[in-house]
């Protein structure tokens, strides 16, 4: 696996490095050594699929008060994924990064507590795959508004499909 470090500390784009033949290909997704290896601790406890079968679905923005950390990849399909900091103390503060991942690719986005997440589905029938550090602690779900002006996110287009609670999150008071 390639980490590459974004523009938001702790936030880390990840290239799989795929062995390929004539059946396909092969490749590492995870693994506590390499990711170590790169700085990061993490050790997924939870694995949860995100199934959207509609393009232009948006999802997120979205963070849990556990100071939960996750792996997010796309399985199937391509999405435009985002993160926003959160963080009080960071100095890249409401600052957001966006990029595709794509499931022929298998690239991945490490997403460190105090940041959240959020999608657009880029075609029809996207899979998301989470990997996550924590159990699921019910309560502990938090969101942000997708298009809070104190972010500016660049949508690449206007939301097809985007459930209530998404479209009516709190905005961010700085």
């Amino acid at each position: 696996m390639k980490f590459h470090q974004t523009a938001l500390a702790g936030v880390y784009s990840i290239e799989a490095e795929p062995i390929s033949d004539e059946r396909g290909f092969f490749a590492r997704l995870q693994c506590p050594t390499e990711f170590g290896s790169a700085g990061i601790a993490f050790e997924p406890r939870q694995s949860s699929l995100s199934r959207n079968t509609a393009e232009r679905t948006l999802r997120g923005m979205h963070f849990a008060d556990t100071d939960e950390a996750k792996l997010v990849r796309c399985v199937r399909g391509r999405i435009f994924d985002v993160v926003v900091d959160l963080r009080a103390s960071s100095k890249t503060r409401y600052r957001w990064i966006g990029l595709d991942l794509d499931a022929t690719l298998a690239n991945a986005l490490f997403v460190p507590p105090g940041v959240a997440h959020g999608f657009m589905t880029l075609e029809a029938d996207c899979d998301v795959l989470y990997q996550i550090d924590r159990l699921h602690a019910p309560g502990s779900d938090r969101g942000v508004r997708w298009d809070d002006p104190a972010f500016s996110i660049a949508w690449p287009a206007a939301p097809a499909i985007i459930n209530e609670r998404d479209r009516n999150y709190d905005l961010v008071r700085s």
